[in-house]
């Protein structure tokens, strides 16, 4: 039916312009009277009249302006979306909504998507901050189109609606301020955290979980004189001799990060899409340039 729609409207949009049902039916190789069926059938369905009838001759009646206006805007519409799905279908356009916590979106998607960017110079990113709580809630929501978060998901979010992947494993590791004395080693013992002053990651999300948990476990109680989300300022926290700070050792440049000697602050880090969502060619595209992602060893 979509089909033989748009053959009807050509058709249409060619007697308008030829003003002539013989030298139309030519253009369009068809018969005469299956194009005067086609446009009696036309007239029918809009209840209309498109054209006066002048001997051979064909003339738009108000009706039929109208009418051809429109559907020549309804064509324009439709070759225009076919040329749009066409480049989605070859990444030359599309966007991508994606979020994470501050170690995905500082230290891994930029060098990601500079890669991806050079195949696909016209995909757009768009690119959110957030607890990984936050980050599962807005792809549930349908606001990203997929998360990096830490592992686990809480259970009532979890549900039958979302894949969760398992991505990359992540190693925390301690900063130290250059004076300190743990500054000369290379690995610490939980047991040399206990009253030290600790600026630590924002109360409550998944990476202070971690940190509280396994601090428990070791009974190590630390002194928290700073709560913070950002990378660069838990690191710049540290270098002032505000306190010691764990980050990602993929946020660790300089590589001067002590990794625990008797038992590692790890974390498992995932992707998490709608199960209820096709993805785009641009999203499915992107996702394997994730899959197939290998962080440099430490």
């Amino acid at each position: 039916m979509f089909q033989m729609d748009t053959e009807i409207l050509r058709n249409f949009l060619i007697v308008a312009q030829t003003g002539n049902m013989t030298r139309a039916a030519a253009q369009l190789h068809v018969t005469q009277p299956a194009l005067s069926a086609q446009l009696k059938r036309l007239e029918h369905e809009l209840g209309a009249t498109l054209f006066h009838r002048q001997g051979r001759g064909l003339e738009l009646t108000a009706s039929g302006e109208t009418y051809r206006r429109h559907a020549s805007d309804a064509l324009e519409t439709l070759a225009a979306g076919r040329a749009a799905l066409g480049s989605l279908g070859a990444l030359a356009t599309g966007t991508v909504a994606i979020g994470g916590g501050a170690t995905s979106t500082t230290c891994l998607l930029p060098g990601i998507i500079k890669q991806f960017h050079r195949r696909h110079p016209g995909i757009r990113f768009t690119i959110r901050e957030a607890p990984s709580r936050t980050i599962v809630e807005a792809v549930l929501a349908g606001e990203l189109d997929l998360g990096l978060v830490t592992l686990p998901v809480p259970p009532h979010l979890a549900g039958a609606r979302l894949a969760i992947e398992p991505w990359l494993a992540d190693e925390l590791v301690l900063l130290v301020p250059r004076e300190h004395p743990l500054a000369a080693r290379r690995r610490f013992q939980w047991r040399d955290l206990h009253g030290q002053p600790l600026i630590a990651f924002e109360s409550g999300s998944a990476v202070r979980q971690l940190l509280d948990r396994q601090l428990a476990e070791h009974g190590v109680a630390p002194s928290v004189v700073m709560e913070l989300r950002s990378i660069a300022t838990i690191t710049s926290m540290v270098a002032a001799g505000i306190g010691l700070g764990f980050v990602s050792h993929l946020a660790d440049g300089a590589g001067r990060g002590l990794r625990a000697s008797d038992q590692a602050l790890s974390r498992q880090l995932a992707l998490i899409e709608r199960k209820d969502r096709q993805r785009s060619s641009a999203l499915a595209a992107f996702r394997s340039a994730l899959v197939s992602f290998k962080p440099r060893a430490r």
